[in-house]
């Protein structure tokens, strides 16, 4: 993965943890506001309080002022502790996706090269809990920097609007510098972690080989190796902590020279109509709005916020968390294949050594973009022929490839976005419906949603479910409901081959011709197992599958070639097909053909 695809992924990654969430960051922008209240009313305050009350001899006055700004302090107080509760609803659900993808994806690889590491899940989701410490303390130090300084500059624009000119620059100045030295912050970081990680696996294999290393004399040299990871480490770790000095400068100059220039201003201030409180006031802008706000930023970011950038970043990289396309590159094993043909290759399977061959020595070639229908009798492979086709199964001889590629050898990450199987059995889980509709496309927004929504027919089942961000319950739908968000989910996956096992077969025919058609004109190839004659007749071409034969071809070119196709017309209209007399011996022969494999 490139770091550009990586960065990608991360801000796709984070951006998923606001989407949909329209409510709770309203909610957190207006108590935003209330809990700006104190720094910008803090430095006016205090100066109404010198001017008006003390330095004027009036203290009740002055005590009165101050206990203005102290009540504004527990209005304060108390909208803090509400950002605190939107916060959260924001930070759990990026934990939540974070632990299923890692738990998902790492379990994917170890599936696919044969070699599992007990111990990945346990280091990625303990990662996938830095990450959600370490993006609450971002939001929280971010959020309250924005809210302090901008409350404090407001106030100074207030109180006396040229003392900006003395604030701003350095501020700005200060925010530049930190911004300048946190790539080579984060690339130490980012060291620092990877030595851990390679000292943690090479430790790993002493303790599981320290017998043989030492019956092979092998002690020094695998010291050498493991001190060589922890060297590493210990360099990137001193490399990072001279980045120490840049923040130092970065807050020194944004939060204290502006005090220094205000004391120095002082005099000019003075002759230019500003009182002793209002430069008092300007004074307590800075000492307890800009300046602690930039120094808790600074730390924060250049602490738990490079931890945040670094670990989410290991994350992506480890279990391929890229933004979905069908064009992206895959993770820890092969990239996607060029081009989407779907190739079967001499292919044979049998369900056990001593059984026939559901499929026998089948060469097919669908290429991309095509529409085919596979037809045949119950028992005559049509599932495990997309089984085959997505890789489930892997066939006793032969191979199926899409592009030039073996469908099984193909990463997890890769092959969930080259193609998408739905059986009959539609599975939807307990979730918000978005939840269900985008989980092969999670960064696909609400409107792309809504769009498939009206192809498909979906908007009643949408607005009786109360809407995409309403809970569902999977209880609550029926067969062909479940179905229709099933086939919505595939819709707007990156796959560019589907493949429809009967999975329109609890909708009614006119419903099933929409979605068919729909799935007909979206970009990629479509397989559909039929069940009932009209989905033949809608693709260009028709695999029919008879025992050891398979015939494709139109749907008159079957009628002509194929006893067995004319024979599945007559069954599914209730008439001759156009033509030709039905086989009346077809059932029996199924029957006889089903009991001789079985004995």
């Amino acid at each position: 993965m490139t770091p550009a695809e990586r960065r990608k992924a991360m801000l796709g990654v984070l951006r998923s943890s606001v989407r949909g969430r329209r409510g709770e960051l309203a909610g957190l922008a207006a108590w935003s506001l209330v809990e700006a209240l104190p720094a910008f009313l803090s430095g006016v305050l205090v100066a109404r309080a010198l001017d008006d009350g003390f330095l004027a001899g009036d203290t009740t006055k002055g005590l009165t002022w101050l206990g203005a700004l102290a009540a504004a302090m527990l209005v304060g107080g108390w909208a803090t502790r509400a950002t605190f509760l939107r916060l959260a609803s924001i930070v759990e659900p990026l934990r939540d996706a974070l632990v299923t993808r890692t738990v998902e994806g790492s379990l994917g690889q170890a599936a696919s090269t044969g070699a599992g590491d007990s111990a990945a899940v346990a280091r990625l989701t303990g990662q996938v809990e830095i990450v959600r410490e370490a993006y609450a303390s971002v939001l929280l130090v971010t959020q309250g920097f924005v809210v302090r300084t901008i409350g404090a500059l407001a106030g100074l624009a207030t109180l006396q609007p040229v003392v900006l000119a003395l604030v701003l620059p350095p501020l700005l100045v200060g925010l530049a510098l930190f911004a300048a030295a946190l790539p080579g912050m984060a690339a130490r970081q980012r060291a620092s972690i990877l030595a851990d990680e390679r000292i943690a696996t090479a430790t790993g294999t002493v303790v599981d080989g320290l017998r043989d290393i030492t019956a092979c004399g092998a002690q020094q040299r695998m010291a050498a190796t493991v001190g060589a990871h922890v060297d590493a480490q210990a360099t990137a770790t001193r490399e990072l902590a001279r980045f120490t000095a840049l923040r130092t400068i970065a807050v020194a100059v944004g939060g204290l020279l502006p005090i220094v220039l205000i004391l120095a201003f002082g005099p000019w201030l003075l002759r230019n109509g500003a009182t002793t409180g209002t430069i008092i006031g300007a004074l307590t802008y800075v000492s307890s709005g800009v300046h602690p706000a930039l120094q808790t930023l600074v730390r924060g970011l250049g602490n738990t916020g490079l931890w945040l950038f670094v670990t989410l970043a290991r994350i992506v990289e480890a279990t391929g968390l890229a933004t979905p396309g069908p064009r992206s590159v895959g993770n820890g094993g092969r990239g996607l294949p060029r081009g989407y043909e779907l190739r079967f290759e001499g292919v044979t399977f049998g369900y056990g050594d001593g059984a026939d061959p559901v499929v026998c020595e089948l060469e097919l070639v669908v290429p991309e973009g095509d529409h085919l229908a596979i037809v045949g009798p119950s028992g005559a492979g049509k599932s495990t022929l997309a089984a085959l086709a997505v890789g489930l199964l892997e066939p006793q001889a032969g191979q199926v490839r899409l592009g030039e590629m073996p469908v099984r050898g193909l990463a997890p990450a890769a092959a969930g976005r080259t193609r998408a199987l739905i059986p009959q059995e539609a599975y939807v889980f307990d979730g918000t419906l978005r939840d269900n509709l985008a989980y092969l496309a999670p960064y696909t927004t609400d409107t792309g949603l809504r769009e498939v929504i009206e192809l498909l027919g979906m908007r009643e089942l949408v607005e009786r479910l109360g809407g995409l961000h309403e809970k569902l319950e999977p209880a609550r739908l029926s067969a062909g409901e479940r179905q229709l968000v099933t086939l919505a989910r595939a819709y707007v996956s990156p796959a560019p081959l589907i493949i429809l096992d009967e999975a329109t077969c609890h909708l009614d025919p006119p419903w099933e011709a929409r979605v068919e058609d729909a799935f007909a004109a979206r970009s990629g190839t479509l397989v559909v197992i039929a069940h009932r004659i009209s989905s033949a007749q809608r693709a260009r071409r028709t695999l029919v599958l008879d025992g050891a034969r398979a015939t494709v071809g139109t749907h008159d070119e079957l009628l002509q070639r194929s006893p067995l196709y004319r024979d599945l017309v007559g069954h599914w209209t209730g008439r001759p097909a156009p033509g030709h007399a039905p086989r009346r011996e077809s059932r029996g022969r199924s029957l006889l053909r089903a009991l001789l494999r079985s004995g």
